[in-house]
């Protein structure tokens, strides 16, 4: 009677706990890859064929090429054709652009002149315009002005010059009041100049010489990612290199994205500034797993300089790639590991200190404050307690952030303010492979214990047949 009531535990467990393994077992072999995640590398060469190299070494673990040099941005047959190329190997593209022209006739006539004389034409606005119809949805948009964040901590000033094409001083931040005052500065100037003759989006309406269609725009950026998304950025790749806490950017740039409704990624750059730059690949690969597992929808590898025929990336870069490609398309991360974000940190309002080192300026205008330590404090204590499910936001009103964490900690405060009565629990791989031993065990041990005791009846009554004696 016993082992018959054990038998039937273990018959009612059995769908408990075991149709989730059946169920996730059945998700992760029917799966199709991620379509929505994109990953590839930058194109930093000069010609057609350098670029076919690179693109006939990557298109079969890639879907991302990002043409990233400052001399095509300037040569139209040039970019055009290797778009086409990318086109035509079924990768997906972006392509950089320092700066824009727009109309040359509103030009200043002085810039006319240069612009006459180095022999450029203002193509761009026409080409962006007619890229979604000459590559659809493969054209993805226009990577635009790299790191302004990083270069308004740096310089002072987002584009990364203190003096204008002139030779007069920059005056966006004279006279600048205070740390929102910097702010709407910065989020006013990059927006307008850079971002919003591409996306089309004004606080006064349309812009004149704007492209007049919705282009997505991307950078690149170390530091205030919160004010470039607020800049209207549609997507930021968290920069990953020169031994930056990575789950610091992830929590910057992830919360700005997540609170912002935006996208983010990241880019793999630079290790050091000196030859070979770049990680090795078993590095390189360990920063891959940990964009893609804390959700980033781009991973960019920055392949730069023209080191050999490809550019930077070696052999074993290239293998690193391949290796993370083929992982997550036999385990597509939206069905298997993929971290959430469940626990945010408020920073003070328009706070934009740069966070990368403790002597980093604020807003790039002013040293660091009294309240520098006790946030870079705050942030190291809940990395350590919460690694990669932590985002860093802003307060601010015109954002709602309390639905989107399971708890929220203030700057100031070593307690969450906030705590949902239904925290987000996401099981690991390492949680379903103790279930299922658990399972297992349930069910087999009862099958064991009544087989054994069969067998040692069946045992027990064949030797007394055996030692019986006749009639």
């Amino acid at each position: 009677m016993k082992y018959t009531s054990l038998f039937l535990v273990a018959l009612l467990l059995f769908p408990t706990v075991c149709m989730p393994l059946v169920s996730f077992s059945f998700e992760v072999n029917g799966a199709s890859p991620d379509e929505e995640f994109f990953f590839g590398v930058t194109f930093g060469g000069n010609t057609t064929s350098e670029a076919k190299l690179l693109i006939d070494k990557v298109k079969g673990y890639t879907n991302l090429f990002v043409i990233n040099n400052w001399d095509l941005a300037l040569n139209e047959t040039a970019l055009t054709e290797i778009c086409d190329c990318a086109v035509d190997a079924n990768l997906y593209i972006m392509v950089y652009f320092g700066f824009v022209f727009f109309d040359f006739s509103r030009l200043y006539p002085r810039w006319q002149d240069l612009f006459a004389e180095a022999g450029i034409e203002p193509f761009h606005v026409p080409w962006l315009v007619a890229a979604g119809d000459r590559w659809g949805e493969k054209f993805l948009g226009a990577y635009v002005l790299d790191e302004p964040g990083s270069k308004q901590i740096d310089l002072g000033h987002y584009s990364g010059y203190t003096t204008t094409h002139a030779g007069s001083n920059q005056t966006t931040f004279a006279n600048v009041s205070d740390y929102s005052d910097a702010a709407r500065r910065f989020v006013r100037g990059v927006g307008s100049y850079y971002v919003q003759r591409l996306n089309n989006v004004s606080y006064l309406g349309s812009i004149p010489n704007s492209t007049g269609v919705t282009i997505p725009v991307f950078t690149a950026d170390n530091a205030l990612y919160w004010f470039d998304y607020l800049a209207g950025y549609d997507a930021v790749f968290a920069e990953f290199g020169w031994n930056h806490n990575e789950a610091q950017h992830i929590a910057l740039c992830r919360g700005a994205a997540n609170v912002q409704n935006k996208q983010w990624g990241t880019i793999i750059t630079w290790a050091s500034n000196d030859p070979p730059y770049l990680a090795s690949g078993a590095q390189m690969l360990q920063q891959m797993n940990t964009a893609y597992y804390s959700g980033a929808k781009y991973l960019i590898v920055f392949n730069y300089p023209q080191l050999n025929p490809y550019g930077a990336l070696t052999e074993e870069h290239f293998t690193a790639m391949e290796t993370f490609w083929n992982r997550i398309h036999s385990f597509p991360g939206n069905v298997v590991g993929k971290m959430e974000s469940e626990v945010a940190l408020v920073l003070p309002k328009d706070y934009a200190w740069g966070m990368r080192q403790a002597d980093d300026k604020i807003w790039g205008l002013w040293p660091a404050d009294d309240l520098s330590p006790i946030i870079g404090e705050k942030i190291a204590t809940l990395i350590s307690k919460y690694g990669l499910k932590l985002d860093i936001i802003y307060d601010d009103c015109q954002f709602n952030y309390t639905e989107k964490y399971s708890e929220i900690y203030y700057w100031n405060s070593s307690t969450p303010l906030y705590t949902s009565s239904m925290p987000i629990i996401i099981p690991s791989n390492a949680l379903y492979a103790t279930l299922m031993t658990v399972a297992i065990t349930i069910i087999c041990i009862p099958f064991y214990v009544i087989t054994k005791r069969k067998n040692g009846e069946s045992k027990k009554q064949l030797l007394q047949i055996r030692h019986r004696k006749p009639a």
